[in-house]
């Protein structure tokens, strides 16, 4: 038998995903009532979604600055979506003001893990090879994966966990804010400036 789903559990489902009513109502139908089976399926439903718009035209969005406390670190940012629209709304001007943190924060040098230099991924690759030598030749081949994922994720933006949520990354983020806003949106570029360097 199911378990009655009230407006407050769909109210609640909806200010934590930012899904719609009716959708975070299927959800917790879906699953009988259970909170965070709910949201792990919105969130895979807010994934297939943003896939699904990855291939549309953002042409409008904003260019935000975010200086760090104390002045000594700024950033500059552009971050795409479809309409201006969704560039007004608070949300997304939050989302924005955010990633600048996360930039000031965490130092990425690129947006994506396709814009890492050819070189430095060597250079990575021939380090951790080093790291492991003597070990079995299929072994290393694994360790060496592992660490350039690690390296990933502290040089290439989209793989790097959240400052302020650490257990998703910010690819995570942007696919969420996707699902929420309909549209597609995409870090274009940024640039992070550090007195005296």
């Amino acid at each position: 038998m199911s378990t009655p789903i009230t407006a407050q559990q769909v109210n609640d489902l909806r200010g934590q995903t930012g899904a719609g009513l009716m959708d975070c109502k299927r959800a917790l139908v879906e699953t009988n009532g259970n909170f965070d089976e709910a949201v792990t399926i919105l969130r895979k439903k807010g994934a297939a979604s943003a896939a699904k718009r990855a291939d549309r035209e953002a042409k409008e969005g904003l260019v935000e600055s975010y200086i760090h406390v104390g002045g000594k670190v700024g950033v500059l940012i552009e971050v795409n979506c479809e309409t201006d629209f969704v560039a007004r709304n608070d949300d997304f001007k939050a989302l924005v003001r955010n990633l600048g943190m996360h930039i000031a924060a965490a130092n990425p040098i690129c947006v994506s893990r396709d814009q890492v230099p050819e070189a430095d991924i060597a250079a990575e690759r021939d380090i951790a090879t080093a790291q492991v030598a003597g070990k079995p030749p299929a072994a290393v081949q694994k360790i060496v994966e592992g660490k350039l994922e690690k390296y990933f994720a502290t040089v290439a933006l989209l793989d790097q966990p959240f400052v302020k949520e650490p257990e998703k990354t910010i690819k995570e983020i942007l696919t969420e804010a996707i699902a929420k806003t309909g549209e597609n949106i995409q870090v274009r570029r940024f640039v992070r400036y550090q007195l005296g360097m």
